[in-house]
């Protein structure tokens, strides 16, 4: 592979080249972005040293593999783009030479196949934010023409900011996107709530956030690094009539679990209506 692409150079994009980049998977020369904002362009160009352009087909043409970080409204744009410079350079036979790893939001398999054709090698990801700080977390599916080492080969892309995992069904990939996703979301809320809440008992809003945004990471590592489960946990941190055991009630009261539950499957079925709609 002479080259990484990626089209579109937006926040996952310019993550992701640095991670890999960072983790000395790709040298910036081996990197190539476009996008349509020059004040784009110049940002990656300067922070990270890498080539940049305006046009996708120069991607494609001087990329083995091609990152689709472009939102799934264009996405049916620029494959058509790329389907006609693929066809200039050998059609059918082009597309097989190139892999196309698309972590446009609800656009399937199916969907990609189409736009760039049947024998294009396509991988769907599903990442989230926390890759921009190398904590992503990754899920994908690959498209029937996709082989194991393209598969391998998106998996070291995306473990170069987090970790990432391999699927074989991707209708799973809805519940992905509700879980970890969505789920930066749902971290922010109840960090926001457990800090508002110490606020209003008087501590001082910046420290209260402080204390929860410590508190949050700790546990984190904690359940992790101990590899216990939450149940055993908890245990640990609730003595009989004390005052974790206190607030776990008023926790089952409200039905806390029956609301995270209520949450992702709302979240699942959003991803799935959306899948329908785009397709």
């Amino acid at each position: 592979m002479k080259k990484l692409g990626f089209i579109g150079g937006g926040n996952m994009a310019e993550a992701l080249a640095h991670g890999l980049i960072a983790h000395k998977l790709f040298k910036p020369s081996e990197i190539i972005v476009s996008d349509v904002a020059p004040e784009r362009r110049r940002k990656l160009a300067r922070a990270l040293k890498l080539a940049t352009t305006p046009d996708n087909a120069e991607v494609v043409r001087e990329a083995g593999a091609v990152v689709l970080a472009v939102k799934p409204q264009t996405i049916d744009a620029v494959m058509a783009g790329l389907a006609e410079e693929l066809a200039k350079m050998g059609g059918k036979a082009a597309a097989r030479g190139k892999l196309f790893i698309s972590i446009a939001a609800g656009v399937t398999i199916a969907r990609l196949s189409r736009g760039l054709g049947k024998r294009a090698r396509v991988i769907r990801v599903m990442p989230n934010a926390p890759a921009m700080v190398g904590q992503g977390m990754a899920a994908m599916v690959r498209g029937r023409g996709a082989s194991a080492a393209d598969q391998a080969l998106a998996l070291r892309i995306f473990s170069a900011v987090g970790d990432a995992v391999a699927l074989k069904d991707e209708k799973l990939l809805d519940v992905v996107t509700a879980l970890s996703g969505s789920g930066p979301a749902y971290v922010y809320l109840f960090a926001k709530a457990m800090a508002d809440a110490a606020a209003s008992e008087g501590i001082p809003r910046e420290l209260a956030l402080r204390m929860t945004l410590k508190t949050i990471r700790g546990a984190e590592q904690l359940m992790r690094e101990s590899g216990r489960e939450a149940p055993d946990l908890i245990a640990a941190v609730a003595s009989p009539g004390g005052t974790t055991e206190a607030a776990l009630r008023r926790f089952a009261e409200h039905g806390f679990s029956d609301i995270v539950a209520a949450a992702l499957r709302a979240a699942s079925d959003r991803s799935r209506e959306l899948g329908r709609t785009v397709n």
